[in-house]
């Protein structure tokens, strides 16, 4: 019998968690799902994207990692280890205005999320294209693993994801 992994247990609270938002609470759509093994790494990656119903125009994305060391951590019960994964918080845009909507998104997110979690801004265009608008991708890392002590939090960070989506859709 397949026992389940930290990344798993983590992955299945985010997913069901979403999944209720958009099916039972009609408060968002899920867009995208991806939920990868690398087998030359040995890593897992699991992604899920979604837009809120009422703006539609921020795709928000909860990313989580684990690598060999994760798994191996966890499966050989190594001593002194506390075996977890990686969350990273993503949020696409396009924007117009660099000089004023880029410090706005790291106002509106700081203000939520405090200045621990520094909001990382990567802007790209596609070349030859006529309009002047810019595709940021902003991503908040989380400095530490996520481990199941923190399953409980999750509804709460949710909420935050929530209202930093809704913020975002303003700017």
């Amino acid at each position: 019998m397949f026992h389940p992994t930290v990344f798993d247990n983590i992955k299945i609270s985010f997913e069901n968690q979403l999944y209720d938002y958009d099916n039972l609470d009609g408060i968002l759509v899920i867009t995208d799902r991806s939920d990868l093994l690398n087998l030359a790494l040995m890593s897992r990656e699991f992604s899920l994207s979604f837009k809120l119903l009422s703006g539609r125009n921020i795709t928000t994305e909860v990313f989580l990692s684990s690598s060999v060391k994760d798994l191996s951590d966890e499966i050989l019960e190594a001593p002194d280890t506390d075996p977890g994964c990686n969350l990273s918080l993503r949020f696409y845009m396009e924007i117009e205005d660099i000089d004023v909507q880029c410090p706005a998104v790291e106002r509106v997110l700081s203000s939520i999320w405090g200045p621990e979690l520094k909001p990382v801004q990567a802007l790209s265009f596609m070349y030859g294209q006529d309009n002047d608008t810019y595709n940021n991708c902003v991503e908040l890392k989380f400095n530490r693993q996520i481990t199941e002590e923190q399953m409980e939090d999750i509804p709460s960070l949710l909420n935050h994801l929530l209202q930093s989506a809704e913020e975002l859709e303003n700017i």
